[in-house]
């Protein structure tokens, strides 16, 4: 059984910042699971593009409020508590949040840990070296 608890991963490296957002992320590929689950947060007043060409992502919205737009239609929808998205067909989009938002997020395959987004807004497929 794995127990950790968001205070004590947010010591670790799994914490990992960036300047719209930072992420502590629980679980990950070496953890054995098959996914990695996050708590992420991003920042008032950001907008994030992002396109996981390797990875599918599952968020649900613990706090906050804002946006998620996909590009291919420009369809945009609000996101708030209570909300659940689904990138489930490696959605290029854009995040907008309004307020900090707090995000529970899975990903499938999961993370070595230390991925950020590239300038396309891509986390590129690392092994657990890098």
């Amino acid at each position: 059984m794995l127990v950790r608890t968001l205070e004590q991963a947010q010591k670790t490296p799994r914490r990992v910042t960036a300047p719209n957002w930072e992420s502590t992320r629980l679980l990950l590929r070496e953890d054995g699971m098959g996914y990695s689950f996050h708590i992420t947060t991003i920042y008032p007043g950001t907008e994030t593009h992002i396109h996981y060409k390797h990875h599918l992502e599952t968020v649900y919205c613990l706090e906050g409020e804002g946006e998620v737009q996909t590009l291919a239609d420009g369809q945009r929808h609000a996101i708030a508590p209570g909300v659940m998205y689904a990138l489930d067909r490696h959605d290029e989009h854009l995040l907008r949040a309004r307020t900090t938002m707090r995000l529970a997020c899975v990903f499938n395959p999961a993370l070595a840990g230390h991925e950020t987004h590239d300038a396309n807004g891509v986390y590129p497929l690392l092994d657990d070296e890098g």
